[in-house]
């Protein structure tokens, strides 16, 4: 029973920190989330929350809210997913209901201005950190050039051709499924020539 607690308890107070500290939503809050599962909690390996990063970035829907239900269902299934959720969504809500009185005063207030301009260095270096590191395991699975080649070729598809980001996602999910599938079987075929051998 006290090991159950000690999960709800973990599961809620690190969701409530994505919450409270995830500025900006989206992708910007997944450095917090890499931390509270890989490095605080170790829930998951880093190798796993990539994938389940790809995952999430693939489905349709806010992917803060995507991660948080994953992580709650790994750990406690229906309820832990639940508590996730609601405790991650919890502390935007209530600043939303908080704030939307002084919506206009503060969207022009200089304070305001202030303070957004300083937090986004901090997100972008952490985009940035969590992006060199998931490149980097990237190039080392696919191989160097193989790697390098797979981010040019993506970066010409947003930025040059300017295909929309589902579009492109769902164009290397689909390539991923049938090149992994065939090096699977490649791979069998070589461990039963090995075995016959």
């Amino acid at each position: 029973m006290e090991k159950k607690q000690n999960a709800y308890v973990q599961l809620a107070m690190a969701m409530l920190r994505t919450g409270i500290l995830g500025y900006g939503g989206g992708p910007s809050v997944m450095p917090l989330f890499r931390y509270e599962a890989v490095t605080r909690y170790k829930w998951t390996d880093d190798e796993e929350f990539g994938e389940i990063l790809a995952i999430a970035n693939a489905l349709p829907g806010p992917i803060a809210t995507k991660m948080a239900a994953y992580l709650g269902y790994k750990l406690k299934k229906t309820s832990g997913a639940v508590v996730a959720v609601l405790f991650h969504i919890f502390p935007s809500s209530i600043a939303m209901i908080a704030l939307l009185s002084l919506v206009t005063v503060l969207s022009h207030s200089k304070v305001v201005i202030g303070m957004i301009a300083g937090v986004m260095p901090v997100v972008a270096v952490m985009l940035g950190e969590m992006a060199y590191n998931f490149g980097e395991k990237t190039v080392k699975g696919l191989g160097t050039v193989f790697g390098i080649a797979m981010f040019a070729v993506s970066f010409l598809l947003l930025e040059t051709v300017h295909i929309h980001p589902a579009i492109v996602i769902m164009i290397f999910l689909a390539y991923g499924s049938v090149h992994f599938r065939l090096a699977g079987k490649r791979e069998n075929r070589e461990k039963e020539r090995d075995v016959a051998g």
